[in-house]
């Protein structure tokens, strides 16, 4: 860390004492009371060795042998004159202004800076460390504590751009070498004056520097040659090479201004003679070209200007190079059609023959052609055109929409080739074409085009013709039909047929309830298929799901639309009768049981009993089990269930006494004791009592077997822990655990059922995780560890083994990068699986690790190929709008089924036509039935997988569906349920994963909603309801605290009744829960004390203020003269003793203020006898503290404290009793003792400034000093 070093008398004394052991060559010994000469005292620096120094010549005192050393580091020394000194108060040196800027200018460079002060009070500076850092910070000391003048320099415009350099370089650099800022004008400024800012000598040679670079640039010129624009193309000849030419040759640089561009001038820059020989060759070119050549004018149509031009005017040039002559364009945003020809007399005619070549080189053509023809003669795709413009690539051809005219661009035999080919294109379809116009109501515009445009495409295909149905945003009812003449009028015939079809049509709504509506259409729509394939005739529309409208509209013949109407009505009463529903509430952990294995017992229910049963997904809190259809169905199914649960229900809670003493160890660390034991016991819940309770008791709860083999298992745990615990750590690789726990925990069970000791393998959160720790019985501990031990080292031999995989599963295996190998990895003791390369069409799978490890991957591998090969997939339909909810954050709950399941499920790609719908909330959950909608492609959702647990996927997914409720709440307790900033809100849709929607305050609506999962939503729906009762009793709580009482209380004992920092009033608002509230002091009573609270409470705090206030009554005040030297000792430090004092006297005691003008008076405050106790104890103290005081002060007059300078002014300023200053050091031959020099005064200021100010002590209290 930098700091500034600052030159004290001190630091030098210590310089000069210093001196003194270092023995000189040539003197005597100190003790003989040799005086030293000046010189040696103070030996001169070494001046620069000069080429011509003389080895002979004797080395100063300071050593002979230093050599030069190139360092990166490097030492200025600078300095600033008193007047330009920015901060001129010599009393603040060293610890002023100057050093708080310096040691930021350290900060900011690096560099170290020291600084000092001369006798004309100027400042020396000595800046220290790498030269970039030493020239940074020497410009900013400059600009920071040196006064800042500043002056200008005039030099030629032109040569600012010297001065600033290639980005600024040459600036930057002049700036930190000369420690000025320097400010040139913007090149829009007609100043050329350049403004320097900094200390003198910075601005005399950035001056300096400014006006060599001026110098420099003054070699060179610059010319500026005005001639007429119309020469300029000679000048610069054909493509620029006369010009080009002229450079190398001079050497001088030529710019002349584009034809775009209005300038006359042309620019010649470089050295002065370039400059001349170039200016002179330009001119004798421009007075040739303007002595010889003339003019003709021709007019030329404004459409053929851009082809005498050409791309880029490479036209124009090359007319140039070819004739000499120059050809004066008009502008092509002007009318003028003239263009002007400008050379020697005998050129211009060949110049003219090449102009008018260029302008008829192409031609444009309009072809009449009826507009309705355009797209025919185009052609499908443009073939027609195409070959027209594939024969003649040079022609453009365009066609105007809406206009009768084709336009035929580009050279005159293409285009007129072009031209016939298009003509006879138009001949040929003007006698095979036709076209025809009927007026049709525009509401039958879609029915014509039919679903998908079924019916529209059937007649252009059918008849050949193209029919051109208009826009329903165009509101117009022409038809337009165009093509085979005949084809025409049968098309024709056909539309007026079905408009006439259509007009004695019947269109019947049928009210079905929109639960069923998904039922009636079926999966993928094939009952609704069937129904239509009945009906061809009759159109039937269900209305979309976000409508919630229960409209299903019927269109076609009276016959047909009455048939279909009545078969659908049937099917709709067969729904009604097996749409009942009932929910049968069965243990969570029997729902598996219920299902069977493969689903063979739900799919047996549900087909014996012709039902529907739905059961919550694994991930869900539900335990309801959900039944449709007939009452009667409903009812017996409902009946099985029951059967299952009773025949296998034997859920149990029992509870187990253990010594309080025991639960720690028993839980092990982190809970691993006993989570090892819930485990192991099928999931039992072990509750310990919280600690410090003292309570005994042990719950646990689960299946009847279970919770009597967890509670053996506890009693015998606490049994060794009592008896006999033994311990032992076995250290394995973390990725054998999941090995040698295997699946299930099965393997870990057969070691602990044969020993009988308990294995404790680390969990995520520990540090350690190569530690398997093992607990129990010696003997059973060591028989374990024995048999762990030998299976770790089978684990460490590593074998290589392959088998046969169907190249088909192989992307199963390395498809997510590698997920299941990674898997199987983590499960086998790290088994490493490799697959052939995509395309090596080789079966040959390697797995390489421990013995048992591979055996186990290869069987698990097998496992894998036998589900793959058994998958099927499923589809299920649900609105787009809920498949983020589905997905959860991040995909967690997706991610959740198809591990529980084993099942791959993919969503379809994104619809933002159907996501922009309005997304209405279901009223339940369960999506396949009660809520019907048309599902497009968007909403299937695709499983894969085994076919039971896709099903059990499928109704994972369905369980998914947010829901909606209302929640009635009360208008005026809204803000309290919302909280502060909507903390409250916010907490409740974290706590039950839903949405709450709290209806606008100018709404004053009494309901809630809440949007979420089924079982979410009713969580969240009870929160709400406890929420609001509480809410409620805070009410009726607050109406009870806010009884007040207003008493009166002489406002002189308010700070005793407040106490220190409001202790005692503190105190009492703590004990008696109430707010007591003193009056302000621009308040009119100031007597008024208020006390507010539970009625009880506010009665009870009012009597012990007035208790309070009755001790105060009784309190006197004495006064007491203690001797001022002793208040220090009684008070103590920081008035610890004071305040002892006062609490075992039970007084106040104040003594008086520095300055008072009775300094020995101190006051007792209290109870008289208490008040005469602590005076007689004062009192004694007082005369105990004088018998030290008077001792202290006659020692002090026996001694003398020593004196650091002999002169009266020395510090402390105690008067010196040895007669006489000190010798101090003294020097032979001193400048000052040289004739007509006087020796320096030591007392005087100026020939010895001090550096910085004495701090007058400060007067300090009795309390001792102050605590910040």
């Amino acid at each position: 860390m930098s700091s500034v070093a600052v030159l004290t008398p001190e630091s030098f004394a210590e310089h000069r004492s210093g001196l003194k052991d270092q023995e000189i060559p040539g003197c005597v010994p100190e003790d003989e009371a040799y005086i030293p000469t000046y010189l040696e005292a103070f030996p001169p620096l070494p001046e620069k060795g000069a080429p011509g120094e003389k080895a002979g010549e004797p080395a100063s005192a300071w050593g002979s042998k230093i050599r030069p050393i190139k360092a990166s580091v490097i030492t200025q020394v600078f300095h600033v004159p008193l007047e330009e000194r920015r901060y001129k108060d010599n009393s603040q040196f060293g610890e002023g202004e100057e050093a708080k800027v310096c040691l930021d200018i350290m900060q900011r460079t690096g560099a170290h800076i020291e600084l000092s002060l001369a006798k004309d009070q100027g400042l020396s500076i000595m800046v220290t460390g790498k030269l970039d850092s030493v020239m940074k910070a020497r410009k900013e000391i400059v600009a920071r504590l040196q006064t800042q003048a500043s002056a200008t320099v005039a030099i030629p415009k032109e040569h600012h751009r010297f001065v600033i350099g290639k980005n600024g370089e040459k600036l930057q650099e002049l700036e930190l070498k000369t420690a000025t800022k320097i400010a040139i004008p913007r090149p829009d400024d007609p100043s050329a004056n350049i403004r320097i800012t900094g200390t003198k000598e910075g601005i005399e040679k950035a001056r300096h520097e400014i006006l060599l670079i001026s110098a420099e640039q003054d070699k060179r010129a610059v010319e500026r040659l005005p001639l007429e624009k119309v020469f300029h193309p000679f000048i610069a000849g054909a493509h620029n090479r006369l010009v080009q030419e002229l450079s190398q040759e001079t050497g001088a640089r030529i710019s002349i201004p584009p034809p775009s561009l209005p300038k006359d001038e042309i620019v010649i820059t470089g050295e002065k003679e370039a400059v001349a020989l170039a200016l002179n060759r330009i001119r004798a070119i421009y007075d040739d070209k303007k002595r010889k050549t003339t003019t003709i004018s021709v007019e030329v149509k404004k459409s053929q200007h851009k082809y005498i031009i050409g791309p880029k005017g490479n036209t124009l040039q090359e007319i140039l190079e070819a004739t000499g002559v120059s050809v004066e364009m008009p502008p092509l945003d002007s009318g003028s059609e003239t263009i002007i020809l400008r050379g020697e007399p005998d050129k211009l005619g060949p110049a003219l023959t090449q102009v008018y070549a260029k302008a008829k080189s192409v031609m444009v053509v309009e072809v009449t052609a009826p507009a309705w023809l355009h797209r025919f003669i185009i052609g499908k795709k443009g073939q027609n055109i195409g070959r027209i413009t594939q024969q003649l690539p040079r022609v453009h051809i365009e066609f105007t929409d809406g206009e009768e005219r084709i336009s035929l661009e580009g050279p005159t035999e293409e285009v007129e080739q072009a031209q016939a080919q298009i003509q006879e294109i138009i001949k040929d379809l003007l006698v095979r074409m036709d076209y025809t116009e009927v007026i049709i109501d525009q509401r039958f515009h879609r029915h014509l085009i039919g679903k998908n445009g079924a019916n529209i495409n059937r007649i252009k295909e059918q008849y050949k013709v193209s029919v051109r149905i208009p826009q329903d945003s165009e509101r117009s009812g022409l038809v337009r039909i165009e093509g085979d003449p005949k084809g025409v009028q049968l098309a024709r015939r056909e539309l007026i047929e079905m408009v006439q079809r259509m007009e004695n049509e019947r269109t019947k709504d049928l009210i079905v309830e929109q639960k069923f509506h998904r039922t009636i259409i079926g999966q993928k729509g094939e009952k609704i298929k069937e129904v239509r394939d009945k009906f061809p005739e009759v159109i039937i529309n269900f209305p979309d799901p976000s409508q919630k409208s229960d409209i299903v509209q019927l269109r076609g013949p009276k016959n047909e639309v009455e048939k279909c109407a009545k078969f659908l009505q049937k099917i709709i009463a067969d729904l009604i009768e097996n749409s009942f529903s009932l929910s049968v509430p069965i243990f969570k952990q029997f729902h598996k049981n219920i299902i069977g294995k493969g689903g063979a017992n739900i799919k047996k229910i549900r087909e014996e009993t012709n039902t529907k049963i739905d059961l919550p997904t694994e991930n869900s809190n539900s335990e309801m089990i959900v039944i449709t259809g007939k009452k009667s169905n409903c009812e017996a199914a409902r009946d099985r269930i029951l059967t299952i649960q009773r025949e296998l229900a034997n859920i149990k809670e029992t509870e187990v006494t253990i010594p309080a003493k025991l639960h720690n160890s028993l839980i092990g660390s982190k809970g691993c004791l006993v989570r090892s034991i819930m485990e192991d016991c099928g999931g039992v819940h072990i509750h310990f009592p919280s600690e410090g309770s003292g309570s005994d008791k042990v719950t646990i709860r689960g299946p009847a077997g279970e919770v009597e083999k967890a509670k053996k298992q506890l009693l015998q745990l606490a049994e060794e822990k009592q008896v006999n615990n033994f311990t032992a750590e076995l250290q394995a690789k973390p990725e054998y655990h999941k090995f040698l726990i295997g699946r299930g925990g099965a393997n870990i069970r057969r070691v602990r059922d044969r020993t009988g000791a308990r294995i404790i393998f680390p969990s995520p959160d520990d540090t350690e995780q190569e530690l398997i720790t093992i607990v129990g019985k010696e003997e059973a501990v060591r028989q374990a560890q024995k048999e762990l031990e030998s299976l770790v080292k089978n684990l460490d031999d590593v074998v290589e083994d392959s088998m046969e995989v169907d190249v088909r599963h192989h992307r199963h295996f390395v498809c997510r990068r590698g997920q299941v190998l990674r898997e199987l990895a983590e499960e086998y003791g790290g088994v490493a699986v490799s697959f052939p390369r995509t395309g090596a069409n080789s079966q040959r799978v390697t797995l390489k690790g421990a013995k048992d490890c591979v055996d186990a991957a290869k069987k698990r591998i097998q496992e894998i190929i036998e589900d793959l090969e058994s998958q099927v997939s499923v589809e299920v339909a649900i609105p787009q709008r809920y498949h983020r909810a589905i997905m959860g954050p991040k995909g967690c709950r997706i991610q959740h089924i198809t591990r529980e399941n084993e099942v791959q499920i993919k969503f379809p790609e994104r619809d933002d036509s159907a996501a922009g719908q309005e997304a209405s909330p279901q009223e339940n959950g369960d999506v396949s039935l009660d809520t019907e909608f048309v599902p497009r492609k968007c909403d299937i959702i695709s499983i894969s997988g085994r076919a039971e647990k896709c099903e059990l996927a499928k109704a994972a997914l369905l369980a998914l569906v947010p829901i909606t409720e209302d929640v009635e709440v009360s208008y005026e307790l809204h803000r309290y349920i919302i909280g502060q900033k909507g903390s409250g809100i916010r907490k409740m849709m974290e706590e039950y994963e839903v949405n709450i929607w709290v209806p606008q305050p100018e709404k004053q609506l009494d309901v809630i909603k809440v949007t979420g999962l089924v079982a979410n939503v009713e969580r969240a729906k009870q929160g709400l309801l406890e929420r609001v009762k509480e809410l409620q009793a805070e009410q009726e709580d607050r109406a009870l605290r806010s009884f007040k009482v207003t008493m009166s209380v002489d406002p002189k004992f308010h700070p005793k009744i407040i106490g220190r920092k409001g202790a005692v009033i503190s105190q009492i608002r703590k004990d008696h829960d109430v707010s007591i509230q003193f009056p302000d002091k621009g308040d009119e009573q100031q007597d008024l004390i208020v006390i507010s609270g539970y009625e009880r409470n506010v009665e009870e705090a009012r009597q012990a203020i007035q208790q309070l206030v009755a001790e105060l009554q009784e309190m006197v005040s004495q006064d007491v003269h203690l001797d001022p030297r002793t208040h220090a000792r009684i008070i103590g430090a920081r008035g610890k003793a004071i305040r002892k004092l006062m609490e075992e006297f039970k007084v106040d005691i104040r003594f008086p203020q520095p300055g008072s003008d009775e300094p020995d008076k101190v006051t007792v405050t209290g109870l008289p006898e208490t008040v005469d106790n602590a005076i007689d104890h004062l009192l004694n103290l007082e005369e105990e503290y004088m018998l030290s005081v008077t001792e202290t002060e006659t020692l002090a007059a026996y001694m003398k404290p020593p004196s650091r300078y002999s002169g009266g002014g020395g510090a402390g300023g105690l008067d010196d009793s040895s007669g006489g200053p000190a010798k101090g050091f003294v020097v032979r031959d001193a400048p000052w003792n040289a004739a007509g020099n006087k020796a320096p005064d030591m007392s005087s200021a100026e020939d010895f400034p001090t550096f910085g100010t004495g701090v007058a002590p400060k007067q300090t209290s009795a309390w001792g000093p102050k605590k910040f």
